[in-house]
């Protein structure tokens, strides 16, 4: 079948995938909704390893104190989303007078080690910039003061955290790739499936359009009659 008979068939029914696209157009207005606006913060800590005074031995410069240091780094990435970093989020949020609660795996789930610098960097998203400007430096408090409850055990050297950039002013996250394009696929679908349909109603069509299709049944055509009479 030669491309100008494609075109024939769907614009012979052009009105199928027009009034699918108009149809999915308008349930699309009425029925999606503007996803919540979300805003982000970050901050960065060093974590190190403090060395142990008074060892009169060769300790490689330093060396292991520098590679602990790494794992310290690691084991935040988990330690900040537990329970226990939540529940000292949350008492440094009513510290300072806030109602803000967060609940566990707020911070963990945007959060990763930096193990070549041995630098932790922690991203916060929230969906109020209010309460979003408390919980940060609530997250900054637990970080510096509460962390050596889970990297200082018995008999280990002491570890340090501190922050090196403190958290940013909340700021708006732009929409996802996602959301900007559910409409226009919805769209590009219905006319598929549009198309789709007036090719089907043609294969199941019986009628006669033109001489060519009676020609191609083996039937000679001795007049046609024109649309249009001039």
């Amino acid at each position: 079948m030669e491309l100008k008979q494609y075109w024939q068939i769907v614009w012979r029914r052009a009105w199928i995938p027009v009034l699918l696209v108009a149809v999915v157009a308008a349930a699309s207005q009425l029925t999606m909704r503007a996803p919540a606006t979300t805003y982000s913060t970050s901050m960065r800590f060093t974590v190190r390893v403090m060395p142990q005074p008074g060892v009169d031995q060769y300790n490689y410069d330093g060396y292991y104190e520098w590679l602990a240091s790494e794992y310290l780094a690691d084991d935040l990435t988990a330690i900040v989303n537990s329970q226990a970093f939540a529940t000292d989020v949350n008492r440094h949020l009513a510290e300072m007078g806030s109602p803000v609660q967060i609940p566990p795996g707020t911070v963990g789930g945007v959060t990763f080690g930096e193990k070549q610098h041995r630098v932790l960097r922690i991203n916060l998203t929230w969906d109020s910039a209010a309460e979003l400007a408390d919980i940060a430096p609530a997250v900054l408090r637990a970080m510096e003061e509460d962390s050596a409850n889970y990297l200082n055990p018995p008999g280990a050297p002491d570890a340090l955290v501190r922050a090196i950039d403190l958290p940013a002013p909340p700021t708006a996250n732009p929409r996802s790739l996602t959301e900007r394009l559910q409409l226009p696929v919805r769209l590009l679908l219905a006319l598929g499936a549009g198309i789709a349909l007036a090719f089907l109603l043609d294969y199941l069509d019986d009628s006669v359009w033109n001489k060519a299709e009676l020609e191609a049944m083996g039937i000679s055509v001795l007049a046609e009659v024109p649309k249009k009479m001039k």
